[in-house]
């Protein structure tokens, strides 16, 4: 095996990447800077070297542009920022408009800025341009893909012509990181997208098959004697926020400050002062049978922008800090609870992360939560006392990430969560390979994690390593792979894992197209394979094989189906929840399949099916389920989606997760039969009267119920189960469930300035749980009206000041 491994990485170093020409840009420096207006009767522009030529490489590669959609592109920089503007030939009437909000691409055609300061083909920034005047921009790299959660300062303009449209791009240096050399040479990209037939071009020519699209970058050079600014900005924002229930009112106002500061040219701290979150998004809760805890995304803009290098080895999951207290109570047999909180307050956050010209990126994050109680009463005496759930809290990530060869890197970073006082304080450390051969046709990623958790008890360590090797790119690509944790194994204090304790192989192999055929644009078959242990004791877990295909019709039609077999014996030991015991099932298929009909259009939609079952004797179980989604584009402006969900699953056998009583002994677990069905219903709406305002709807209502057979199931030691025992529901406290959400969203927003937002937020929600499963649909709604519905209404306004504009103005006034 170390042979093998040596071979492999020895291969991978020594190929040597294709060689391939770079475009040049050569810029000029300007005194007098462009108007940005999308006019382009500046002088600068008159002279300005051209950036042209493009090709496409979606879907069609290496096809030049047609001669009445050619693109010509212009640049020049100044002491204060560069600016771009860009000639997009095109028939007015063949160019696509939506209004969205910022980073919503939704139907429309764009003009992308792509710019890489270190010019090492791994770290981009972009910004993005539409004819309808919006703005999109994002950092990238291998690891990550492109993060819209990172948000610039940059002023533009679009202007639609009888002959196309044309843009005007100002970015200051204060959104780019980039070393102080007198001469700069930057990594420079031009990408347009015909939204009509959903063809792209480059400016330098891109090969979608294989390789990061950083490698394909051309050159931007000229660029002289020019100093990173002080990258200085400061956003303070009030928020006020009134809420009704049950007729009573309360009302809360804040203040605080975000600041971004560039510590050095390449680096940024990030802090936010007296955080408010107050208008992020509601959670998509649901009904949760089984043992693991509901994974949520982040919806706070802290965590979601420039995170890239903390995300790393997927150990840190930002929703850990703010959640639910850890702690428990303690109380006597007379003391009830009377107020457990739900969430822990954030106190302040800082975020440090930057890359050296070299490669070489440091992230170092820290974040403090309020110390938090329980009220706790004593029904006797009437005495109230509170119990520290959550005490003052310190959340840290390091990371140091040293980037190489254009395409491949190696990490290390830990996590660390210290509690103050006698509660459970964690550290993790992983070490991350990502290699790719220079040709970016092979690669491996690898692995290795330690968990080190100080308890009351003493100190728990656990260790879990990934390796996967294969080819990347071509149409034809493998690979093979094994992961493993040990039964200690736990990153749950700042990151997220649902089980451990397993010793899983996988292999999958995949054909893709990358040119168009006679039915298809673009086509994807792939098959899959997982062999799955149980690490300790190393026994059998289970294993699973499957298909999937998807495709896109010349006519832009997208569909989709797959096939997953779940062959012979699988246990389930996390079922259960007693370590070392399991539930056995047997024989298992699933299958679904989708369309997606041509967004363009005015009219589109979305569907989906599936069904499930097993062959285990003595068992029917069957599942079946469906959505549709249809959308209307009203216009330009205004956009309707609704989308509809059915599940049904029929006698499914699962963990009763009531509290049994004294009729069970504590040792017994039950298990019961039961037919679940799920509703979903939500809408999203979007009316934008131009680019910089617009309104927002969102609403979703989830309904789902649970019926018990009465007869219940006991879970005997060799994972089987049996009606012997005699227990029914009666021997529970109603295992039934009928389970109702609602949650309204009506939002205004404004950029009255750039950077600058005011947001109007009515929101509005309902809940209601019981075990009345028998209800039907309208009935359960009616239940839930009945509830005490919660009212909201917040007003946000942040607003931008840079630094380096407000010295200016300073210095004005002293001249």
């Amino acid at each position: 095996m170390f042979r093998i491994l040596t071979l492999a990485l020895v291969f991978l170093c020594v190929t040597q990447l294709t060689a391939q020409d770079k475009k040049v840009l050569e810029i000029s420096r300007t005194n007098t800077p462009p108007k940005i207006d999308g006019v382009l009767d500046d002088a600068v522009w008159q002279n300005a070297n051209e950036a042209k030529g493009f090709t496409q490489f979606k879907p069609e590669v290496g096809t030049a542009e047609n001669d009445y959609q050619k693109t010509i592109v212009k640049a020049t920089y100044d002491n204060e920022a560069i600016y771009f503007s860009a000639y997009l030939y095109d028939k007015p009437e063949e160019i696509m408009k939506q209004f969205n909000s910022r980073d919503n691409f939704g139907q429309q055609d764009f003009f992308g800025i792509i710019i890489n300061p270190n010019n090492d083909a791994q770290n981009d920034t972009e910004f993005f341009l539409f004819p309808s005047g919006n703005q999109a921009d994002a950092i990238a790299s291998p690891s990550i893909g492109e993060d819209f959660g990172w948000n610039a300062v940059w002023v533009s303009a679009v202007k639609i012509v009888e002959d196309g449209w044309i843009i005007e791009a100002k970015i200051p240096y204060s959104t780019l990181r980039f070393s102080n050399q007198d001469v700069q040479t930057w990594g420079l990209q031009f990408h347009r997208h015909f939204r009509s037939k959903r063809s792209q071009y480059t400016w330098n020519p891109l090969d979608p098959t294989k390789g990061n699209i950083g490698l394909y970058h051309g050159e931007l050079r000229g660029i002289k004697n020019i100093e990173p600014p002080t990258r200085l900005s400061f956003y303070p924002f009030a928020s006020a926020i009134v809420e009704t229930q049950n007729g009573v009112t309360e009302d809360s106002y804040n203040i605080g400050l975000d600041i971004k500061y560039g510590i050095s040219e390449n680096f940024t701290l990030d802090a936010t002062l007296i955080p408010d979150f107050s208008q992020a998004g509601f959670d998509d809760v649901q009904l949760n049978l089984g043992p693991f805890e509901q994974q949520f995304a982040e919806q706070r803009q802290f965590f979601t922008e420039g995170v890239d290098l903390f995300t790393k080895g997927n150990l840190f999951y930002s929703r850990r800090i703010g959640s639910a207290p850890t702690g428990s109570v303690s109380k006597n047999d007379n003391e009830v609870v009377d107020e457990f909180p739900k969430t822990v307050s954030m106190l302040n956050a800082i975020k440090i992360s930057g890359r050296t010209k070299k490669g070489l990126g440091i992230g170092i994050f820290n974040a403090i939560t309020e110390k938090t109680s329980a009220t706790v009463r004593d029904t006797l005496t009437g005495l109230v006392r509170k119990e520290v759930v959550e005490p003052l809290s310190n959340y840290n990530i390091l990371v140091v990430d040293q980037q190489f060869n254009k395409n491949s890197s190696v990490s290390l970073i830990n996590t660390n969560v210290t509690r103050n006082g006698h509660f459970r304080d964690a550290n993790v450390t992983g070490l991350l390979l990502n290699l790719n051969n220079k040709s970016n046709t092979y690669g491996i990623d690898a692995s290795g994690k330690m968990s080190s958790l100080n308890l009351v008890t003493g100190t728990l360590t656990g260790y879990s390593t990934q390796f996967s090797i294969g080819k990347i790119g071509g149409n034809y690509r493998y690979s093979v792979g094994h992961n493993f944790a040990d039964e200690n194994y736990d990153i749950n204090d700042m990151g997220i894992i649902f089980q451990n304790n397993y010793s899983n192989f996988s292999a999958n192999a995949s054909y893709r197209i990358f040119e168009p055929t006679k039915l298809f644009n673009n086509m994807y078959v792939g098959i899959y394979g997982n062999y799955n242990m149980r690490y300790k004791p190393n026994v059998y877990a289970g294993k699973n094989v499957g298909v999937e295909f998807n495709a896109t019709t010349k006519k832009l039609h997208g569909f989709g189906a797959n096939i997953n077999l779940q062959p012979g014996k699988q246990l389930d030991f996390f079922g259960p929840r007693v370590d070392g015991r399991y539930f056995i099932s047997e024989d298992w298929l699933s299958t679904s399949a989708w369309i997606s009909s041509n967004y363009n259009s005015t009219f589109a939609i979305d569907a989906n099916i599936g069904y499930e079952t097993l062959f285990e004797p003595g068992r029917d179980y069957t599942s079946y389920w469906y959505g549709l989604s249809p959308r209307i584009k009203f216009n330009e402006k205004f956009l309707v989606v609704y989308s509809f969900d059915y599940d049904l699953e029929e006698k499914e056998r699962g963990y009763i997760h009531n509290s049994y009583g004294g009729a069970v002994p504590d040792d017994v677990i039950l298990y019961g039969q039961r037919d679940q069905t799920t509703i979903e219903n939500s809408l999203s709406g979007s009316y934008n009267f131009n680019s910089y305002h617009g309104l927002t709807l969102t609403f979703r209502n989830y309904w789902s119920t649970v019926t018990y057979e009465n007869d219940l199931y006991e879970l005997q030691n060799n994972g089987r189960l049996t009606q012997e025992s005699g227990y029914t529901k009666t021997d529970t406290s109603n295992p039934d469930v009928n389970f109702n959400t609602w949650n309204l969203d009506f939002g205004y927003s404004w950029q009255f300035a750039p950077g600058s937002q005011l947001t109007a937020l009515y929101r509005n929600q309902l809940f209601n749980n019981s075990s009345e499963s028998s209800k039907d649909y309208f009935n359960s709604l009616e239940d839930l009206f009945n509830q005490n519905i919660k009212h909201t209404f917040s007003l946000k306004v942040v607003y931008f000041i840079d630094y380096n504009n407000v010295k200016n103005i300073f210095s004005k006034n002293n001249s």
